[in-house]
């Protein structure tokens, strides 16, 4: 993919290129603007791409993982892990491979191609919903190690209240608006992908240091055999048991949602050819974490593993300088979150942008510089109201996951292949395409039903 000279494309497009041919598709570009893939030399690396689409997959999903391996059972968790990242990089690979052929720049202009204006927007309110979402969720675990959190009736002390007890400015909604303020805000500045490179290397050493941790100590608890023996696979007692497996599903779906950053992470790599590798290496690199974290936070704490395991680590956990480590878990991953912030953020305005303006012009080439301002504090101010009244991320997760999350994932990359407006599915594209769809429905379905019931 090469950079686009916009005024020349618009008023003579060569004959025979892309531009002219989409044309022929979409009257006069009026209603979707010519998408601009840079407004400078494209300079992302390879690493660089790692690196930011690992960060945009490790985020808040894996504080929950664990808690997904309590319903599951460790065999059933990690084989649902590695099935979820075999199905999402096939999701991924049809969305590369329809943009290629469409000479698509972005997931919601081929959702545009395939389906029109409406399935743009589908799109597009789909990304708005996820992403604030999960934005939610990361303020909800900021908060969850600062200040605290309460989970089914039982208190998990947060970091400053164990430091200087409970204090006004200890509480959760300053905690959050202070750090939303002095550290969110600034982040949430920034206009190009690339420019989060280094802060997406540090959050994924970040996650590998409190894998590190997490491991150590678990081992050092085995070896002590203070363990006990983890269920290998989950407790079926009755009709009721078996829906709850499903509750889990949602989590995972969000684990590895990346879809919305992938294509401006491919436009801003010097050669855009290397996104699948790029996808094969995160994929890789994010499935292993994701099961070191899911199998020893679980058998770290068993049966009381939190939805939230961060907040288990608020107590004595039997080993020599448990409170040094336990406030290293719980410093790296909030560090973590604040730096994966802004990735996820990044797109979540981006597509609110093109729903209000019907533009996929990126926000480096934007002249709105007061709309800018107000729409990135606007999404600002809601993700800070939610995590403010929001208790669980497990509530958030599940809301999330169960509908745009599985969405994004699944339902629309198969449905892009059944529409097959190119000409290019093959007969086992559709029938992988259609399982999608059917094991997105009704597991989705199942699991909004099994928590709605629970909450009664």
């Amino acid at each position: 993919m090469t950079s686009i000279d916009i005024e020349s494309q618009q008023a003579n497009p060569p004959k025979g290129t892309d531009i002219e041919q989409k044309s022929e598709k979409v009257p006069l570009l009026q209603d979707h603007p010519l998408i601009i893939t840079k407004d400078d030399a494209n300079t992302a690396s390879y690493l660089s791409g790692v690196f930011n689409l690992s960060c945009t997959i490790v985020g808040a999903g894996i504080m929950s993982l664990p808690a997904a391996m309590k319903v599951l059972g460790i065999i059933p968790g990690v084989l649902l892990i590695l099935v979820s990242g075999f199905l999402t990089k096939y999701s991924v690979e049809i969305l590369l491979r329809y943009s290629e052929k469409e000479g698509s720049y972005t997931y919601g202009q081929l959702m545009y191609d395939a389906f029109g204006r409406l399935g743009e927007i589908f799109f597009q309110i789909s990304v708005i919903i996820n992403n604030t979402g999960i934005t939610i969720i990361y303020l909800i675990i900021i908060a969850d190690v600062i200040s605290g959190s309460t989970t089914s009736g039982i208190h998990h002390s947060g970091i400053l209240e164990e430091w200087f007890g409970e204090q006004w400015w200890t509480g959760r909604a300053f905690v959050l608006i202070f750090l939303t303020a002095f550290v969110l805000v600034p982040t949430a500045w920034i206009k190009r992908m690339e420019a989060l490179q280094y802060t997406s290397a540090i959050a994924v050493g970040l996650v590998v240091l409190f894998i590190l941790i997490v491991i150590e100590i678990t081992c050092y608890k085995l070896a002590m055999g203070t363990i006990k023996q983890p269920a290998l696979f989950p407790h079926i007692n009755d009709f009721a048991s078996f829906w709850n497996l499903f509750t889990a599903v949602p989590v995972l779906v969000c684990a590895y949602l990346c879809h919305y950053n992938v294509h401006t992470i491919q436009n801003e790599l010097q050669d855009p050819s290397q996104m699948p590798g790029v996808v094969k290496s995160s994929l890789s690199v994010c499935s292993t974490i994701y099961i070191m974290t899911g199998l020893f936070g679980f058998l770290l704490f068993g049966d009381s593993t939190a939805s939230d395991v961060l907040s288990n680590f608020d107590s004595n956990l039997g080993i020599p300088y448990s409170s040094v480590l336990n406030a290293m878990v719980r410093l790296s991953y909030a560090a973590h979150i604040v730096l994966v912030f802004p990735v996820v953020f990044y797109a979540l305005r981006l597509n609110f942008y093109g729903l209000v303006y019907n533009s996929a012009i990126p926000l480096t080439s934007d002249t709105r510089k007061s709309a800018f301002a107000i729409i990135t504090l606007i999404l600002i101010l809601v993700i800070l109201l939610g995590a403010i009244f929001i208790p669980s991320i497990w509530v958030a997760f599940q809301f999330t996951g169960a509908t745009a999350g599985a969405l994004i994932l699944f339902i629309f990359p198969a449905s892009i292949v059944l529409r097959d407006h190119l000409g290019i599915s093959t007969r086992r594209d559709k029938i992988i395409s259609w399982g999608l769809i059917i094991l997105a429905v009704f597991s989705d379905l199942v699991a909004i039903y099994s928590n709605a019931v629970s909450s009664l």
